[in-house]
């Protein structure tokens, strides 16, 4: 649409010029001749031949000046060297034009100082949280989830395409050795301290639990006796006035208060020591931690029962989640919203965090422009070298031969202007002197 409504300014614009020129020329013309049937008023006509000479000649010579941008105007007629070097003008420095547009950009837009200097001044975080917080926003974020999140699992949940993805995923986990990733991670909860604050909040619910459930712990104590073939043993005891069970609970909740007590309780180091005794050996392919632990994932890997559970899992839960969008009064969708909304409010309000995602923002933006800054004007400049002569002459002309052939009237009107106040002056000058 935009490309018919070029065209059509460009053409409306090419017409008007024309007119114009015609008119003025047409003018000149007449002119001449009433300067002969009337010469008793040649001082007044040729003032306004004057005028229509400098119309005709500034049309010609801005019609001339634009049309050597695009084209020879000449043809094949034979021209000095000089006039037909600076014909073409456009085409023939193609390369040069599109360094110079992809130079132009770059220095302009994509050197890594302007990125900076340009983001320095704008608070994105704070756009980015206002433009959250507005419920109409949050809405259209919705929408595209609504409909591209079923998209999305209709097209993973085809037969083939699911079967592909679990194939190679699979493949992928058991060619996978995965004892360095996890001494990785418990080297990251042993060096934070998290199994510390794990042990401590189990070992409070587990005293929590035993104080408050006294019938369920004695139960529980009773069926371990059983099963560990001393209950018979443990009730003969008890006739000697020695209750071996409750004995057993006390004991074990004292053990427990202890540890909560004590953070350099012996079995609070032992679990550290195991903990780093372990991390040291999933480090070592060949140890036979790490020779159990990959065992154990190829293991379940190769179990049908499991990878069928899992994929069964997969699927119900994408259903699950693409009925609730697909409805009207979606659970989900308005808990988006919500969380939207509420995420904009939080960035706008929260000052640090504003400074931190500007921050890093910056300097994401700043490394992605030193790196492939180059990469883009390369591009462009290859795309506009690329074009073909006259692609390229059709595309300039409907962005702006509308405005350069309108320069064509002006040429004439302005010419004409110029050429009437010479010939008042030329006239005044006569009848001076």
């Amino acid at each position: 649409m935009s490309t018919d409504t070029e065209i059509s300014s460009l053409q409306h614009s090419k017409r008007l010029a024309g007119i114009a020129l015609a008119i003025a020329a047409g003018c000149w013309i007449a002119l001449m001749v009433l300067a002969k049937i009337f010469p008793q008023y040649s001082w007044l006509i040729h003032i306004l031949m004057l005028s229509a000479e400098a119309g005709v000649v500034g049309g010609l010579a801005d019609w001339y000046a634009i049309t050597v941008l695009f084209r020879n105007p000449f043809g094949k007629f034979p021209l000095p060297k000089l006039l037909r070097d600076h014909t073409e003008i456009i085409p023939r420095n193609k390369a040069r034009i599109a360094e110079s547009m992809g130079r132009f950009v770059q220095e302009n837009f994509l050197s890594p100082t302007v990125v900076q200097n340009t983001l320095a001044k704008t608070d994105i975080s704070l756009a980015a949280g206002n433009w959250l917080r507005q419920p109409e926003n949050s809405q259209k974020i919705v929408e595209v989830i609504q409909f591209g999140v079923p998209k999305f699992f209709e097209f993973f949940g085809q037969q083939q395409i699911s079967q592909f993805i679990q194939d190679n995923s699979v493949q992928w986990v058991k060619n996978t050795r995965i004892n360095r990733l996890a001494s990785e991670m418990l080297r990251a909860i042993l060096d934070n301290d998290f199994h510390q604050d794990v042990l401590q909040r189990g070992l409070d619910a587990a005293h929590h639990w035993l104080q408050t459930h006294p019938h369920e712990t004695e139960q529980l104590t009773k069926r371990l006796f059983e099963e560990m073939g001393v209950a018979k043993l443990a009730k003969g005891v008890s006739f000697l006035g020695i209750d071996v069970q409750q004995r057993s609970i006390k004991a074990f909740i004292k053990k427990i208060e202890q540890m909560l007590a004590d953070p350099d309780h012996p079995w609070r180091q032992h679990i550290e020591d195991y903990g780093r005794e372990l991390m040291h050996d999933l480090m070592h392919d060949g140890s036979k931690a790490s020779l159990r632990l990959n065992q154990t994932k190829d293991a379940f890997l190769e179990s049908p029962q499991l990878l069928n559970f899992i994929s069964s899992a997969v699927t119900i839960l994408c259903q699950a989640i693409t009925k609730d969008l697909q409805r009207n009064d979606s659970g989900l969708a308005t808990n988006l919203r919500a969380v939207i909304m509420q995420v904009g409010e939080s960035i706008r309000d929260n000052i640090e965090v504003r400074e931190v995602f500007n921050q890093r923002f910056s300097g994401i933006a700043t490394q992605l422009s030193a790196q492939y800054s180059d990469k883009v004007i390369r591009f462009i400049s290859q795309q506009i070298h690329a074009w073909d002569s006259r692609e390229m002459i059709a595309k300039i002309e409907n962005e702006v031969g509308g405005d350069l052939h309108m320069i064509r009237v002006n040429g004439v009107v302005v010419g004409g202007f110029i050429g009437l106040l010479l010939g008042i002056f030329r006239a005044g000058f006569d009848y001076l002197f």
